[in-house]
């Protein structure tokens, strides 16, 4: 049987809708495409509506989730790609795919280093160069940013860990302790996960350092240190490619400021490990 769609289920609802609920099915389907990429607060404020209502409303739709509410919207209003790539304006025209994705890429790139604090960067280097360990954790498609996080602070000699399944991350974060860093990549900021290993890490004492795309997101309200990373149009439906690209930018950038905090401890680690490779190849 085919599934409704999601503007057929606003509208054949409207009538039961209560004041507040008649307001947020009004604005959606006027405003279709646009109420897909805001987050939920971000959204109710728009409406001027509390998330709980919005909540009560995606729910009432037969939805599980705010999550899942946006990807059903978006497969009905929003072309193909868009809901796979994000790209640049400058980029849609393009018949080049390679030239679309590099654009967007480098556009990504820059508008994340335009939004840069680099106090904050400088801080969170000095923190990391001090603390006594440092848990590196993502999941999906962060999980592969976080191991190259991982494979960067390495090098460094300072303690890391970056477990991959979830449950030991769990463990690991709920076992870090006072005067630790945890570095937590979640690109939309709301996996209920990733909510759960900043709030086990903040539980133990852990200082939280967020890699996110969202501001306004839970995850990012939970942090001690904000990284934010900024794509060409934003979106928490699409796979996010260049949003990945930034934080691999910034986390070579606090690699680069780690090693200066710790001068020779630093490199002799890192000539230890080099030495160690070397005398594995043929």
């Amino acid at each position: 049987m085919e599934t409704p769609s999601c503007l057929s289920l606003i509208r054949e609802g409207l009538e039961s809708w209560s004041a507040k609920e008649r307001r947020v099915a009004s604005h959606i389907m006027a405003n279709p495409a646009d109420s897909v990429d805001p987050s939920i607060e971000e959204l109710a404020g728009r409406i001027g509506v509390s998330e709980s209502t919005l909540f009560r409303f995606v729910r009432k739709l037969g939805y599980g989730g705010y999550q899942q509410f946006r990807i059903a919207l978006a497969t009905e209003t929003i072309a193909g790609r868009d809901t796979w790539y994000e790209a640049p304006e400058a980029a849609i025209d393009e018949k080049s795919a390679a030239t679309v994705v590099f654009r967007t890429s480098i556009a990504a790139l820059e508008a994340t280093l335009a939004g840069l604090d680099s106090s904050v960067l400088d801080s969170v280097a000095r923190a990391m160069a001090k603390a006594p360990s440092i848990l590196i954790l993502g999941l999906g498609g962060s999980s592969a940013v976080a191991q190259d996080a991982f494979h960067k602070f390495i090098r460094t000699g300072l303690p890391c860990l970056a477990p991959v399944d979830f449950h030991l991350q769990l463990m690991a974060a709920a076992q870090a302790g006072p005067g630790s860093l945890s570095l937590i990549f979640s690109h939309t900021g709301s996996n209920t996960d990733s909510l759960s290993l900043a709030d086990e890490a903040r539980l133990s004492g852990s200082t939280i350092v967020a890699f996110t795309s969202q501001p306004k997101s839970p995850f990012a309200r939970r942090s001690d240190y904000l990284f934010l990373t900024r794509s060409p149009k934003v979106s928490r439906v699409s796979e996010a490619w260049s949003a990945r690209l930034a934080q691999l930018a910034l986390i070579d950038s606090l690699y680069v400021l780690v090693m200066e905090q710790l001068g020779d401890r630093g490199q002799s680690h890192l000539e230890d490990m080099r030495n160690a490779i070397a005398r594995r190849r043929l």
